[in-house]
């Protein structure tokens, strides 16, 4: 009975990280600077998963053209520490950082980071 128990145990804890939360959807970004939002659509690619900005909004809510719609803000997110880890792009910035991601329900915390200096923000998940 125990070695079933302990085996059950082993089954559950392998199968935590499939089961866990996953950044697929569509997800509203905080407010940059300027005021500006976006929508960052994440999906899977390949064996990762990538999130592209599909609408940015301006300080009123209002949809706004940008040459940032359509770029890519994060890819080679796969499974790793506590959410997913990869590459992510920030506009504002113009590079590229080492960025992890984890979603949670419908938030998701985007932390990219460069060295030891560190930032993260908030998404809300849209759909």
């Amino acid at each position: 009975m125990i070695l079933r128990t302990l085996a059950l145990a082993a089954a559950c804890a392998l199968a935590g990280p499939a089961l866990a939360a996953t950044p697929e959807g569509v997800w509203l970004t905080p407010p940059d600077g300027k005021g500006q939002t976006a929508h960052i659509t994440a999906q899977r690619c390949g064996a990762a998963w990538c999130g592209t900005i599909t609408a940015a909004f301006d300080a009123g809510g209002r949809q706004i053209t940008t040459p940032n719609v359509g770029k890519r803000v994060f890819w080679d997110m796969v499974p790793g520490g506590a959410g997913f880890a990869g590459r992510a792009w920030v506009p504002a910035h113009g590079r590229s950082y080492q960025a992890e991601m984890r979603p949670a329900g419908r938030s998701m915390v985007v932390r990219g980071c460069l060295g030891p200096v560190c930032q993260s923000q908030t998404w809300r998940k849209v759909r």
